[in-house]
C-alpha cells in the first residue's frame, strides 16, 4: 500500500494528498474563492474553506456516530465501493487536468465567502458522492485504528483545503497566478494518478 491509514502520520498524509486532489479540481468552490479574492482580498480563501468545512464536520460526525458502528459488518463492501470510487475519481481528475484552468469571471459578484463556501459545496453533487463513497470509506478505515487516526485524516484534508484556497486567494488578490496553466494541469494530473494508485492499493489490501 502506498501509505497506511493505521497511524496518525499516515492518516494525515493521506488526508492531505487526497484533500488536495479535491481542492485543486476546477469547480464552484474554487471559483467562489477567486471571486471572493477579487472582491475582498486574500481573506476570502480561508473563509470559503471554512464554509466548506462546516458541511464536512457534519459528515464526519455522522460517520463517527452512525456508519462507524457498522464498520465491522460492512467492511468489505465499504472497501469495494471506496476503492472503486477512488479509481473513478482519479480517472476523472486526470481527464479534467487536460483542459483545467484557474480563472473566474471577475464581473460576477462574490457574496459572503463563508456562505459561498457552504452553498457551492452543498450544491455540488461531486461533494456528496465523494463523501458517501471515498470519504466515508476512508473515515471508517481510519476509525478502525482509533478516533485519533480518523481525526488526523480529516485534519489533513482540511489542511489541503485551507492551504490551497488560501494560496489561490492570496495570489488572485495580488494580481498574480499561483502557477502557470501547464503547471496546474500537471499537478492536477499527478493528484489524479495518486487517486487511481491509492484506490487500487486500497482494494488490494482489503481483499488480498
Amino acid at each position: 500500500m502506498i501509505m497506511e491509514m493505521d497511524s496518525i502520520a499516515g492518516a494525515l498524509a493521506i488526508g492531505l494528498v487526497i484533500g488536495l486532489s479535491g481542492a485543486l479540481a476546477p469547480g464552484p468552490t474554487l471559483v467562489a474563492t477567486i471571486r471572493g479574492a477579487l472582491a475582498e482580498g486574500w481573506t476570502a480563501g480561508p473563509k470559503v474553506a471554512a464554509g466548506h468545512a462546516v458541511l464536512e464536520v457534519m459528515v464526519f460526525l455522522a460517520v463517527v456516530a452512525g456508519l462507524g458502528v457498522a464498520a465491522g459488518s460492512v467492511g468489505p463492501a465499504v472497501a469495494l465501493v471506496g476503492g472503486a470510487a477512488l479509481i473513478v475519481f482519479g480517472a476523472m481528475t486526470i481527464r479534467e487536468s487536460r483542459t483545467a484552468v484557474l480563472e473566474a469571471d471577475p464581473g460576477e459578484t462574490a457574496g459572503n465567502p463563508y456562505v459561498a463556501g457552504a452553498i457551492t459545496s452543498a450544491a455540488n453533487p461531486y461533494f456528496w458522492i465523494w463523501w458517501l463513497t471515498v470519504g466515508a470509506g476512508l473515515l471508517i478505515d481510519g476509525l478502525a485504528g482509533g478516533l485519533a487516526v480518523a481525526v488526523a485524516f480529516i485534519l489533513g484534508h482540511w489542511a489541503a483545503d485551507f492551504g490551497w484556497f488560501g494560496l489561490v486567494a492570496a495570489a488572485t488578490a495580488g494580481g498574480r497566478r499561483v502557477m502557470s496553466v501547464r503547471q496546474y494541469r500537471l499537478v492536477l494530473g499527478a493528484c489524479g494518478l495518486f487517486l487511481v494508485l491509492f484506490g487500487a492499493s486500497y482494494l488490494w489490501k482489503a481483499f488480498f
